[in-house]
């Protein structure tokens, strides 16, 4: 099958909200204009497992616009938007393969058919393609010059293959990029779980106590809009860097356990399994909400939850109560999935704008570098980087400054000190 979507005839409203995120993405668009006219992808084969959003739509169409050949599946199974899933295929012409709350088996079938297109570029949003092709589909390494990764979770996965030398093309850490992580990870994610959370919920942040697990740009997010909310703020975590950051940030930071006692709503964003576990379970506060901004859905011990449960039903979309032995009720979140994305619809189009630029542009990179480029993980070139910042400016209407001859030659030297 050349598709597989929820209902094609979703495409037009799915062609008018691609647009309208479009309206918000003028770095992607300036992109999409020049690579109309360049063709620097022409007949490469991209295969793309990303969040299938209205964002992202615009993402493939930029890339199409080069002359790629493009085939998008989903990197989670509810994240999709099933309009602008619709719309890719009836409006666009691009080969997608993503169902809202499709099954284990269906979402690793349609990882499956876009490795079946032969990719020569891969683009993962968690690795999980890469992860496939090394593992269950190494016929379909020959041929791939090489790819990119978006998530901090894609990364670490991609960074523990290349040291055990298992990875066998180069890939560009997106994820690594300045234009990325700074604006995408803290103001992306800090907005859209918010969002994600009160959407599911419609409770008050204000007042309550928010707990978030990770400190990384991510959880720095989280926490500055919870805390622009009035939400009384607790991080948890491992790195003692990161910890003391969040310290002289303002927050309280204390271990997980102690936190759980005193957590309304608690969020985790580490990449890590299992950071809340049976420990913090026997103690959780009554109607306590738990919640994953995490790329994969094991942050949260959700088995062992299902076991200490004594009943479980569903309350509201995507918000599942569990009673205790105890009689204690935990609420989780969209079954322990991005929040963001299951429960809202993921970061604004203004910051992907950004991140999107990336993928196109390290794309284009790949594709003339690759003959060059050893198994491995890259990060962004400094002037991708910069140039998107630039245009990111420009498309603002913000101007800046340049150095002078005399400064770039006094940053230079090292003949003149103390006067």
């Amino acid at each position: 099958m050349d598709h597989h979507v929820k209902d094609l005839a979703l495409a037009a409203a799915g062609k008018a909200r691609i647009e309208w995120a479009d309206k918000d993405m003028p770095v992607l668009a300036s992109i999409r204009k020049r690579f109309e006219a360049e063709k620097p992808l022409a007949g490469v084969r991209i295969s793309a497992c990303l969040h299938v959003t209205t964002e992202t739509a615009n993402l493939m169409r930029t890339l199409q616009a080069g002359g790629a050949e493009c085939v998008l599946c989903a990197s989670n199974p509810l994240s999709t938007q099933d309009d602008a899933a619709a719309a890719l295929v009836s409006e666009y012409g691009i080969r997608t393969y993503a169902i809202k709350g499709e099954d284990t088996e269906t979402y690793y079938a349609h990882i499956d058919a876009a490795i079946d297109h032969k990719p020569q570029i891969t683009m993962d949003d968690g690795a999980d393609v890469v992860g496939r092709i090394h593992a269950e589909r190494t016929e379909a390494l020959e041929g791939i010059l090489g790819g990119t990764e978006e998530t901090t979770t894609g990364v670490i996965r991609l960074a523990a293959m290349a040291e055990d030398e298992a990875l066998k093309y180069p890939i560009i850490a997106v994820n690594e990029a300045n234009t990325k992580h700074l604006f995408d990870n803290r103001y992306g994610t800090g907005q859209s779980t918010i969002d994600g959370i009160v959407r599911a919920t419609n409770r008050l942040i204000a007042g309550r106590t928010v707990v978030v697990s990770g400190y990384g740009w991510c959880g720095r997010g989280i926490a500055m809009r919870a805390d622009g909310l009035g939400g009384n703020v607790i991080i948890c975590e491992v790195d003692p860097l990161k910890a003391l950051e969040a310290v002289m940030d303002g927050y309280r930071v204390m271990p997980a356990v102690e936190a759980a006692a005193q957590a309304d709503i608690w969020v985790t964003v580490t990449g890590d399994i299992n950071v809340i576990d049976s420990p913090a379970f026997d103690v959780l506060k009554d109607g306590a909400i738990i919640c994953n901004s995490g790329h994969f859905n094991v942050e949260i011990n959700i088995p062992h939850l299902r076991e200490k449960a004594k009943s479980s039903r569903e309350v509201r979309p995507l918000v599942e109560e569990f009673v205790l032995a105890d009689g204690r009720t935990i609420y989780l979140l969209a079954d322990g999935r991005l929040v963001n994305l299951a429960c809202a619809e993921g970061h604004p189009a203004s910051v992907m704008d950004m991140s999107f630029a990336n993928q196109a542009l390290c794309a284009e990179f790949m594709v003339a570098n690759c003959a060059d480029m050893e198994p491995g993980v890259y990060e962004v070139p400094t002037e991708i980087d910069e140039e998107i910042a630039a245009l990111k400016l420009a498309s603002m209407g913000i101007e800046i400054d340049e150095l002078t001859e005399e400064q770039v030659h006094y940053l230079s030297s090292w003949q003149e000190g103390t006067v």
